[in-house]
Parts: C-alpha cells; structure tokens; sequence
C-alpha cells in the first residue's frame, strides 16, 4: 500500500515456527519469548592404568646401561631384558639381582612411571643364576575396579556415577566441580594401583 505522498509502507509478516523442546516439538509462547530448556548433558572422565610403552623402554634402556658401567656388577652376570609381560633381570647371588632391581626401579621413576605400575616376583634361583620377574600391569584389573567404583560410591560426591567398562572406568557427573573432587579423593586413596584420568569431556 502506499501514502499519500506516494511512499510504500513495507508490509511485515510474522510466521511463528515450530520450536524444539526436550519433549518434541511445540510452539513459541503467544508473544514469541518462548526458549529451550533441556537437560544438562552429563561431564566425564576415564579412569586407567597404563604404562607408556616408549617410557618403559627408555628405562630398561638406561638401567641396563649403568649395569654395564658401574664396576660393582662386573663379573657377577648381571642383565635384565624385557619380554612380552614384564622384566627378567638376572644375576649369580640373590643381593645382586635385588640390586639390578633398584637400579630398574630408579630409572622408572626418572620416566615418571610409577612404581605400582610393577608386580613383583622373588628371586628365584635356576642353576647358578638367580631370576626376579616383574610383570607390568596394564589396566585396571576386576578386583582393582570394584575397589575403585566401592569408593567412589562410599566418599565421592553424590551426584557422581562410576562404572566399570572392561579394564578401565567411566565416571560421569552433571557437575564439573564433582567430578574434580572425585579425581582429588582417587589422588590421595591408598591403592596399589598408579591411575591415570583421560578423556575429560
């Protein structure tokens, strides 16, 4: 339509669409104010153990190094090699392996692998040569799972779910500031597994 001095008017035409509501579909409100109200989706995290295959073999790298430097391992057979499950270290008295172990041990740590990350065997003595095996744990095991979940259930926030998902741990919550909490009470818990917490979203 026009005015009088010859000037349109735009015409304005409203359409009111449908809205997506955390029922369905529905309507926008009489005066069009109308917004979304879902569910706040749920934070995670991961719980595992795992060791750094590169990091582990750095270490056994380094330790068999110093064996072959230092002069107190001369002449008293002293190795150590990594298999498919662990660490075989070897030497011809029992003092001497447990000392190839805390040479092992040492340099571990220095790679930031955690000392509970191994399970350790006793020397045992095989013809003139004493073996220690020492198994690297890698994931969480079924026992180690329920003891972790039984304390999440126990001391952990209220509103934080733990469940068990083969050999690692889903821990969910609609609040990040639980979730944190959680990571802190598993930080300081007494277990004689190392943990590690992946996977934030």
């Amino acid at each position: 339509m026009y005015s009088s001095i010859g000037c349109a008017h735009p015409r304005i035409t409203v359409f009111r669409s449908p809205i997506v509501t955390g029922h369905g579909f529905g309507t926008r409100d009489p005066d069009g104010l109308s917004s979304y109200h879902g569910e706040m989706a749920d934070s995670s995290f991961d719980i595992v153990s795992k060791v750094d295959p590169m990091e582990l073999e750095n270490a056994v790298n380094q330790a068999h190094k110093e064996l072959t430097q230092r002069y107190d391992f001369k002449g008293v057979d002293a190795k150590l090699e990594k298999n498919a499950t662990g660490i075989v270290m070897e030497a011809n008295t029992e003092e001497r392996v447990k000392a190839v172990l805390n040479v092992l041990q040492s340099k571990l740590v220095k790679r930031g692998i955690s000392l509970k990350s191994l399970e350790m065997g006793e020397p045992v003595l095989s013809g003139k040569i004493y073996r220690l095996g020492a198994t690297i744990k890698d994931g969480i095991s079924g026992e180690n799972a329920k003891k972790v979940t039984a304390l999440i259930r126990q001391d952990g926030p209220k509103t934080v779910k733990a469940s068990i998902q083969g050999d690692e741990i889903r821990v969910s919550s609609k609040s990040r500031d639980d979730l944190q909490q959680t990571i802190a009470l598993l930080k300081s818990a007494d277990l004689d597994i190392d943990l590690q917490f992946v996977n934030y979203r």
